[in-house]
């Protein structure tokens, strides 16, 4: 697969391994649109993007809010710009315990990571269609493999993201829709600092090991190369990932780390 000259939608492109994406798209000299909250921070990363080679166009929309997603792509689409890739990078992580977590912040979770994803795929999904193909990535975590403490909410809608994207997979094989799977581990983000807690607020801490994580450039290396070689999933995040392997060959090992390890 060759990016150069397609236009491709990043979200979460205003941070993390969105951003890092970003850039690393726009070497391949692609018409980049870029979505996240801050449209301030939106058009600095457009601004170095251009520098790099890219063309690019800002949607700022909050993902939790399903009209602003569907007005960002009435836009988009009004505007006859022909998406072939969405790389779907938006997300909030989570820092509380089940019992101590009101149903309102598994919610925001939710509606956040796996709704507003999919109203973004849904809305783009047609053209891809029409057009003859394209890819869509979605951004799930080594978590949603498997459950680990303090993360219900946030590896329940990285499950959700799975099961939606694998289906959606299967549909469209004979439409040329190929849809790769990230499951990052440990990557050098502030995913843990912008975390919600079970009051609502930000957790606002460095997880153990984050800062030490893989760096955010790397990651996105990885992931373009995997997607370009059409991937189902990509792994990266150095040696983090081991509980992936280990929960599927070692699954006795797995329940007993999870149930011991601390949860940060």
């Amino acid at each position: 697969m060759d990016f150069k000259g397609k236009t491709i939608w990043v979200t979460g492109a205003t941070s993390g391994i969105g951003e890092g994406v970003a850039y690393e798209l726009a070497k391949y000299q692609t018409r980049l649109i870029l979505s996240g909250r801050n449209k301030a921070t939106l058009d600095k990363v457009a601004k170095h993007c251009e520098e790099l080679g890219a063309t690019t166009r800002i949607e700022p929309f909050d993902l939790a809010i399903q009209e602003t997603i569907e007005a960002a792509v009435h836009r988009v689409l009004a505007d006859n710009e022909n998406v072939f890739g969405l790389f779907n990078f938006g997300g909030i992580s989570q820092r509380s315990f089940v019992i101590d977590t009101p149903v309102e912040i598994d919610r925001i979770v939710m509606e956040t990571n796996f709704f507003g994803t999919v109203v973004l795929t849904k809305g783009l999904l047609p053209q891809m269609v029409k057009n003859g193909g394209g890819v869509i990535v979605a951004t799930s975590s080594i978590v949603g493999k498997f459950g680990f403490p303090y993360r219900s909410a946030y590896s329940a809608s990285k499950h959700a993201l799975h099961g939606f994207f694998e289906s959606l997979r299967a549909e469209n094989v004979r439409n040329n829709i190929q849809v790769t799977m990230l499951l990052p581990g440990r990557v050098a983000t502030n995913v843990s600092v912008n975390a919600i807690t079970n009051t609502g607020e930000r957790y606002g801490k460095m997880d153990k090991g984050q800062a030490g994580g893989m760096s955010v450039e790397r990651s996105a290396r990885i992931i373009c190369k995997g997607v370009r070689r059409g991937k189902k999933e990509v792994l990266y995040g150095g040696f983090s990932t081991i509980m992936v392997h280990i929960r599927r060959w070692f699954p006795r090992l797995y329940y007993f780390l999870s149930s011991r390890v601390e949860p940060l």
